[in-house]
Protein backbone atom coordinates (compact mmCIF):
# COMPACT_ATOMS: atom_id res chain seq x y z
CA UNK A 1 0.00 0.00 0.00
CA UNK A 2 1.22 3.36 -1.13
CA UNK A 3 1.89 6.84 1.28
CA UNK A 4 -1.51 7.95 -0.45
CA UNK A 5 -3.59 4.74 0.25
CA UNK A 6 -2.32 5.10 3.53
CA UNK A 7 -3.06 8.58 3.85
CA UNK A 8 -7.19 7.33 2.56
CA UNK A 9 -7.08 4.35 4.74
CA UNK A 10 -6.92 6.71 7.18
CA UNK A 11 -9.27 9.04 6.51
CA UNK A 12 -12.04 6.05 6.28
CA UNK A 13 -10.76 4.25 9.10
CA UNK A 14 -13.65 5.68 11.18
CA UNK A 15 -16.44 7.43 8.75
CA UNK A 16 -19.21 9.64 10.03
CA UNK A 17 -21.67 7.63 8.59
CA UNK A 18 -20.67 4.73 11.02
CA UNK A 19 -21.21 7.18 14.13
CA UNK A 20 -25.00 7.69 13.58
CA UNK A 21 -27.51 5.13 14.68
CA UNK A 22 -29.40 5.03 11.57
CA UNK A 23 -32.56 2.78 12.70
CA UNK A 24 -33.27 5.12 15.32
CA UNK A 25 -32.75 7.79 12.80
CA UNK A 26 -35.31 6.35 10.48
CA UNK A 27 -37.91 5.56 13.38
CA UNK A 28 -37.77 8.82 14.79
CA UNK A 29 -38.46 10.14 11.65
CA UNK A 30 -41.53 8.18 10.67
CA UNK A 31 -42.46 9.12 14.28
CA UNK A 32 -42.10 12.80 13.57
CA UNK A 33 -42.96 13.23 9.43
CA UNK A 34 -46.70 15.03 9.43
CA UNK A 35 -49.14 13.00 7.72
CA UNK A 36 -50.06 14.01 4.01
CA UNK A 37 -52.84 15.43 2.17
CA UNK A 38 -56.35 13.26 3.20
CA UNK A 39 -57.01 11.23 0.05
CA UNK A 40 -58.57 7.96 -0.43
CA UNK A 41 -57.26 4.80 -1.29
CA UNK A 42 -58.41 5.02 -4.87
CA UNK A 43 -57.42 8.43 -5.50
CA UNK A 44 -53.38 7.06 -3.80
CA UNK A 45 -53.54 3.86 -5.99
CA UNK A 46 -54.68 5.97 -9.17
CA UNK A 47 -51.29 8.46 -8.24
CA UNK A 48 -49.26 5.83 -7.56
CA UNK A 49 -49.69 4.30 -10.83
CA UNK A 50 -49.73 8.02 -12.82
CA UNK A 51 -46.13 8.64 -11.27
CA UNK A 52 -44.61 5.46 -12.29
CA UNK A 53 -46.26 5.64 -15.71
CA UNK A 54 -44.86 9.25 -16.24
CA UNK A 55 -41.39 8.08 -14.60
CA UNK A 56 -41.25 5.82 -17.50
CA UNK A 57 -42.56 8.09 -20.32
CA UNK A 58 -40.11 10.92 -19.46
CA UNK A 59 -37.56 9.08 -19.89
CA UNK A 60 -37.91 9.50 -23.76
CA UNK A 61 -38.07 13.21 -24.13
CA UNK A 62 -35.23 13.86 -21.74
CA UNK A 63 -33.18 10.97 -23.89
CA UNK A 64 -34.22 13.06 -26.80
CA UNK A 65 -33.29 16.68 -25.26
CA UNK A 66 -29.82 15.73 -23.23
CA UNK A 67 -28.61 13.48 -25.80
CA UNK A 68 -27.77 10.96 -23.25
CA UNK A 69 -27.78 7.52 -21.68
CA UNK A 70 -29.32 6.68 -25.31
CA UNK A 71 -30.03 2.91 -25.62
CA UNK A 72 -29.33 2.27 -21.54
CA UNK A 73 -32.59 0.46 -19.68
CA UNK A 74 -35.23 1.87 -18.83
CA UNK A 75 -35.30 1.17 -14.66
CA UNK A 76 -38.21 1.22 -12.68
CA UNK A 77 -39.39 4.22 -10.62
CA UNK A 78 -40.35 3.76 -6.59
CA UNK A 79 -42.96 5.68 -5.79
CA UNK A 80 -43.08 6.52 -2.27
CA UNK A 81 -45.21 7.85 0.44
CA UNK A 82 -43.60 9.83 3.51
CA UNK A 83 -42.49 7.25 5.83
CA UNK A 84 -41.25 5.28 2.82
CA UNK A 85 -38.76 8.10 1.08
CA UNK A 86 -37.58 8.37 4.94
CA UNK A 87 -36.79 4.73 4.81
CA UNK A 88 -35.30 5.00 1.74
CA UNK A 89 -33.46 7.98 2.42
CA UNK A 90 -31.91 6.65 5.41
CA UNK A 91 -30.21 3.80 4.06
CA UNK A 92 -28.81 6.29 1.29
CA UNK A 93 -27.25 8.53 3.83
CA UNK A 94 -25.72 5.52 5.30
CA UNK A 95 -24.11 4.41 2.02
CA UNK A 96 -23.33 7.69 1.25
CA UNK A 97 -21.55 8.66 4.75
CA UNK A 98 -19.65 5.53 4.64
CA UNK A 99 -18.23 5.68 1.37
CA UNK A 100 -20.70 3.71 -0.80
CA UNK A 101 -19.87 0.18 1.46
CA UNK A 102 -21.09 -1.19 4.30
CA UNK A 103 -21.40 0.54 7.73
CA UNK A 104 -19.07 -0.78 10.29
CA UNK A 105 -20.62 -3.49 12.66
CA UNK A 106 -21.09 -2.56 16.53
CA UNK A 107 -20.49 0.53 18.58
CA UNK A 108 -16.54 1.02 20.36
CA UNK A 109 -17.76 1.88 24.16
CA UNK A 110 -20.80 2.96 25.96
CA UNK A 111 -19.75 6.94 24.75
CA UNK A 112 -19.58 5.70 21.07
CA UNK A 113 -23.04 4.32 21.33
CA UNK A 114 -24.61 7.42 23.11
CA UNK A 115 -23.18 9.38 20.70
CA UNK A 116 -24.66 7.43 17.61
CA UNK A 117 -28.05 7.55 19.74
CA UNK A 118 -27.56 11.61 19.48
CA UNK A 119 -27.00 11.40 15.78
CA UNK A 120 -29.54 9.23 15.02
CA UNK A 121 -31.99 11.19 16.78
CA UNK A 122 -30.78 14.36 15.24
CA UNK A 123 -30.41 12.97 11.89
CA UNK A 124 -34.49 11.76 11.83
CA UNK A 125 -35.43 15.38 12.66
CA UNK A 126 -34.02 15.73 9.52
CA UNK A 127 -35.36 13.36 7.93
CA UNK A 128 -38.86 13.59 8.84
CA UNK A 129 -38.70 17.50 8.07
CA UNK A 130 -37.71 16.74 4.63
CA UNK A 131 -40.16 14.30 4.46
CA UNK A 132 -42.67 16.78 3.79
CA UNK A 133 -40.65 18.63 1.28
CA UNK A 134 -39.00 16.72 -1.04
CA UNK A 135 -41.31 15.72 -4.55
CA UNK A 136 -38.54 13.71 -5.75
CA UNK A 137 -35.04 12.63 -6.13
CA UNK A 138 -32.46 10.75 -7.66
CA UNK A 139 -30.49 8.30 -5.42
CA UNK A 140 -26.72 7.00 -6.95
CA UNK A 141 -25.86 5.70 -3.77
CA UNK A 142 -28.32 2.63 -3.27
CA UNK A 143 -28.39 0.33 -6.24
CA UNK A 144 -31.88 -0.69 -8.40
CA UNK A 145 -33.55 -3.79 -8.50
CA UNK A 146 -32.08 -4.24 -11.95
CA UNK A 147 -28.20 -4.51 -12.07
CA UNK A 148 -28.05 -2.34 -15.25
CA UNK A 149 -29.49 0.18 -12.23
CA UNK A 150 -26.60 2.53 -10.71
CA UNK A 151 -29.60 4.41 -8.35
CA UNK A 152 -32.97 4.58 -7.47
CA UNK A 153 -35.88 7.20 -8.55
CA UNK A 154 -37.35 7.94 -6.09
CA UNK A 155 -41.25 9.91 -6.18
CA UNK A 156 -42.92 11.14 -2.99
CA UNK A 157 -46.50 11.30 -4.44
CA UNK A 158 -48.04 12.70 -1.03
CA UNK A 159 -46.16 16.18 -1.41
CA UNK A 160 -46.78 16.10 -5.05
CA UNK A 161 -50.60 16.06 -5.00
CA UNK A 162 -50.35 18.44 -1.63
CA UNK A 163 -48.36 20.79 -3.94
CA UNK A 164 -50.34 20.23 -7.46
CA UNK A 165 -53.79 20.88 -5.10
CA UNK A 166 -51.70 24.36 -3.74
CA UNK A 167 -50.60 25.46 -6.98
CA UNK A 168 -54.27 24.89 -8.29
CA UNK A 169 -52.27 23.22 -11.68
CA UNK A 170 -53.27 20.46 -13.77
CA UNK A 171 -52.64 17.14 -11.50
CA UNK A 172 -51.42 15.00 -14.75
CA UNK A 173 -49.21 17.88 -16.01
CA UNK A 174 -47.58 18.46 -13.26
CA UNK A 175 -46.91 14.91 -12.13
CA UNK A 176 -45.20 14.35 -15.67
CA UNK A 177 -43.30 17.84 -15.18
CA UNK A 178 -41.81 16.66 -11.73
CA UNK A 179 -40.79 13.73 -13.46
CA UNK A 180 -38.90 14.91 -16.09
CA UNK A 181 -36.71 17.26 -13.65
CA UNK A 182 -36.41 13.79 -11.95
CA UNK A 183 -35.17 11.73 -14.54
CA UNK A 184 -32.74 13.95 -15.77
CA UNK A 185 -31.32 13.33 -12.76
CA UNK A 186 -31.23 9.22 -13.39
CA UNK A 187 -30.01 10.12 -16.95
CA UNK A 188 -27.16 12.30 -15.91
CA UNK A 189 -25.65 9.52 -13.58
CA UNK A 190 -26.67 6.61 -15.96
CA UNK A 191 -24.68 8.30 -18.79
CA UNK A 192 -21.68 9.49 -16.71
CA UNK A 193 -21.04 7.16 -13.81
CA UNK A 194 -18.08 8.75 -12.70
CA UNK A 195 -19.74 11.08 -10.99
CA UNK A 196 -21.16 8.98 -8.74
CA UNK A 197 -17.54 8.52 -7.49
CA UNK A 198 -16.77 12.05 -7.78
CA UNK A 199 -19.18 12.78 -5.28
CA UNK A 200 -18.36 10.14 -2.53
CA UNK A 201 -14.58 11.43 -3.09
CA UNK A 202 -15.72 14.81 -2.27
CA UNK A 203 -17.72 14.05 0.85
CA UNK A 204 -15.27 11.89 2.24
CA UNK A 205 -12.83 15.10 2.15
CA UNK A 206 -16.02 17.02 3.38
CA UNK A 207 -16.43 14.45 6.35
CA UNK A 208 -13.10 13.33 7.52
CA UNK A 209 -11.67 14.29 10.41
CA UNK A 210 -9.10 17.00 10.07
CA UNK A 211 -7.13 16.33 12.93
CA UNK A 212 -7.34 19.98 14.10
CA UNK A 213 -6.88 20.44 17.84
CA UNK A 214 -9.15 23.71 18.89
CA UNK A 215 -6.12 25.50 19.24
CA UNK A 216 -5.16 25.30 15.76
CA UNK A 217 -8.44 25.95 14.86
CA UNK A 218 -9.13 28.96 16.42
CA UNK A 219 -5.66 30.07 15.46
CA UNK A 220 -6.93 29.42 11.38
CA UNK A 221 -10.55 31.67 12.59
CA UNK A 222 -8.66 33.99 13.94
CA UNK A 223 -6.13 34.57 11.08
CA UNK A 224 -9.00 34.39 8.29
CA UNK A 225 -11.00 37.19 10.42
CA UNK A 226 -7.97 39.39 10.54
CA UNK A 227 -6.94 38.69 6.64
CA UNK A 228 -7.49 40.80 4.32
CA UNK A 229 -8.29 38.38 1.99
CA UNK A 230 -11.87 38.83 0.06
CA UNK A 231 -14.67 36.11 1.77
CA UNK A 232 -17.78 34.75 -0.01
CA UNK A 233 -20.99 35.95 1.42
CA UNK A 234 -23.78 33.26 3.39
CA UNK A 235 -23.34 30.09 3.51
CA UNK A 236 -19.82 29.75 1.18
CA UNK A 237 -18.68 32.47 3.74
CA UNK A 238 -19.44 30.36 7.13
CA UNK A 239 -17.90 27.32 5.14
CA UNK A 240 -14.60 29.25 4.52
CA UNK A 241 -14.23 30.20 7.74
CA UNK A 242 -15.28 26.46 9.73
CA UNK A 243 -13.50 24.13 7.25
CA UNK A 244 -10.11 23.26 6.04
CA UNK A 245 -8.91 24.49 3.02
CA UNK A 246 -9.02 21.14 1.22
CA UNK A 247 -12.24 20.68 3.12
CA UNK A 248 -13.79 23.90 1.72
CA UNK A 249 -12.56 23.43 -2.20
CA UNK A 250 -14.01 20.12 -1.74
CA UNK A 251 -17.63 21.88 -0.60
CA UNK A 252 -17.42 24.46 -3.60
CA UNK A 253 -17.20 21.33 -5.77
CA UNK A 254 -20.33 19.50 -4.73
CA UNK A 255 -21.74 23.27 -5.14
CA UNK A 256 -21.12 23.42 -8.10
CA UNK A 257 -21.78 19.83 -9.26
CA UNK A 258 -24.82 20.81 -7.59
CA UNK A 259 -25.58 23.87 -9.22
CA UNK A 260 -25.24 21.76 -12.92
CA UNK A 261 -27.24 18.98 -12.15
CA UNK A 262 -30.13 21.16 -10.72
CA UNK A 263 -29.65 23.40 -13.28
CA UNK A 264 -29.53 20.95 -16.30
CA UNK A 265 -32.52 19.30 -15.08
CA UNK A 266 -34.49 22.38 -14.79
CA UNK A 267 -33.13 23.42 -18.24
CA UNK A 268 -35.02 19.91 -19.47
CA UNK A 269 -38.43 19.86 -17.78
CA UNK A 270 -38.77 23.50 -19.70
CA UNK A 271 -37.35 22.46 -22.90
CA UNK A 272 -39.72 20.15 -23.13
CA UNK A 273 -42.39 22.15 -23.91
CA UNK A 274 -46.11 22.32 -24.32
CA UNK A 275 -46.23 19.31 -27.00
CA UNK A 276 -45.63 17.09 -24.14
CA UNK A 277 -46.64 19.41 -21.02
CA UNK A 278 -49.46 21.33 -22.40
CA UNK A 279 -49.83 24.01 -19.40
CA UNK A 280 -46.02 23.75 -18.68
CA UNK A 281 -45.95 27.81 -18.80
CA UNK A 282 -48.58 28.10 -15.88
CA UNK A 283 -46.94 25.48 -13.87
CA UNK A 284 -43.78 26.81 -13.95
CA UNK A 285 -44.73 30.61 -12.63
CA UNK A 286 -47.00 29.23 -10.21
CA UNK A 287 -43.95 26.69 -9.26
CA UNK A 288 -41.63 29.83 -9.12
CA UNK A 289 -44.16 32.28 -7.25
CA UNK A 290 -43.93 29.59 -4.57
CA UNK A 291 -40.77 29.18 -4.72
CA UNK A 292 -39.84 32.34 -3.66
CA UNK A 293 -42.58 33.01 -1.46
CA UNK A 294 -41.90 34.16 2.33
CA UNK A 295 -41.90 31.84 4.49
CA UNK A 296 -43.15 31.88 8.54
CA UNK A 297 -39.87 32.39 10.71
CA UNK A 298 -39.39 28.69 12.13
CA UNK A 299 -39.33 27.91 8.29
CA UNK A 300 -36.91 30.62 7.42
CA UNK A 301 -34.41 29.11 10.21
CA UNK A 302 -35.01 25.86 9.01
CA UNK A 303 -34.46 26.25 5.59
CA UNK A 304 -31.37 28.25 6.54
CA UNK A 305 -30.14 25.92 9.08
CA UNK A 306 -29.98 22.60 6.28
CA UNK A 307 -29.33 25.11 2.96
CA UNK A 308 -32.46 25.14 1.19
CA UNK A 309 -32.17 28.34 0.49
CA UNK A 310 -28.47 27.38 -0.83
CA UNK A 311 -30.53 24.99 -2.85
CA UNK A 312 -32.84 27.37 -4.64
CA UNK A 313 -30.10 29.44 -5.66
CA UNK A 314 -28.38 26.58 -7.47
CA UNK A 315 -31.92 25.60 -9.55
CA UNK A 316 -31.89 29.75 -10.19
CA UNK A 317 -27.75 30.07 -11.57
CA UNK A 318 -27.43 26.47 -12.83
CA UNK A 319 -30.97 26.67 -14.87
CA UNK A 320 -29.29 30.07 -16.22
CA UNK A 321 -25.89 28.74 -16.87
CA UNK A 322 -26.96 25.91 -18.97
CA UNK A 323 -29.26 28.20 -21.30
CA UNK A 324 -26.80 30.73 -21.89
CA UNK A 325 -24.60 27.66 -22.78
CA UNK A 326 -26.93 25.71 -25.11
CA UNK A 327 -28.04 28.87 -26.66
CA UNK A 328 -24.37 29.69 -27.86
CA UNK A 329 -23.47 26.43 -28.81
CA UNK A 330 -26.40 23.70 -28.60
CA UNK A 331 -26.67 20.80 -26.67
CA UNK A 332 -24.00 18.41 -28.39
CA UNK A 333 -21.23 20.79 -27.48
CA UNK A 334 -22.70 21.40 -24.32
CA UNK A 335 -22.19 17.60 -23.01
CA UNK A 336 -18.27 18.06 -22.95
CA UNK A 337 -19.26 19.21 -19.73
CA UNK A 338 -19.39 15.56 -18.39
CA UNK A 339 -16.17 14.41 -19.78
CA UNK A 340 -14.40 15.11 -16.65
CA UNK A 341 -14.12 16.60 -13.21
CA UNK A 342 -11.75 19.13 -15.33
CA UNK A 343 -14.41 19.89 -17.71
CA UNK A 344 -16.81 20.58 -14.85
CA UNK A 345 -17.67 24.58 -14.20
CA UNK A 346 -15.49 26.59 -11.94
CA UNK A 347 -16.80 28.29 -9.41
CA UNK A 348 -16.98 31.80 -10.77
CA UNK A 349 -17.94 30.20 -14.22
CA UNK A 350 -21.24 29.74 -13.23
CA UNK A 351 -22.02 33.16 -13.10
CA UNK A 352 -19.64 33.43 -16.49
CA UNK A 353 -20.62 30.94 -18.77
CA UNK A 354 -18.76 32.40 -21.52
CA UNK A 355 -16.02 31.62 -19.46
CA UNK A 356 -16.41 27.76 -18.92
CA UNK A 357 -16.96 27.93 -22.89
CA UNK A 358 -13.64 29.74 -23.90
CA UNK A 359 -12.04 27.55 -21.70
CA UNK A 360 -13.36 24.46 -22.17
CA UNK A 361 -14.65 24.19 -25.70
Amino acid sequence: MSVSETHVADQVADPIGDRIDWGLAASTGKRLTRPGPKITAYTRDAAFAELDEAARRAEGPVRAITGLADGLPIPTARILDRKGWIDASSVSMRSMLTGGGEASEGEDGFLAGAAAKVGGLQAGGLLAFLSTAILGQYDPFTAGADASDPGVLMLVAPNIIAVERALKVVPSDFRYWVCLHEVTHRVQFSANPWLRQYMLDNIEVLTSDAGESATEVMGRLTKALKSDQPREKGVLGAMQLLQTPEQYDAFRRMMVLGTLLEGHADHVMDAVGPAEVPTVESIRAAFDKRRTAPKNPVQRIIRALIGMDAKLAQYIRGKAFVDAVVGEVGMAQFNTIWTSPETMPLPEEIDEPAAWIRRVL
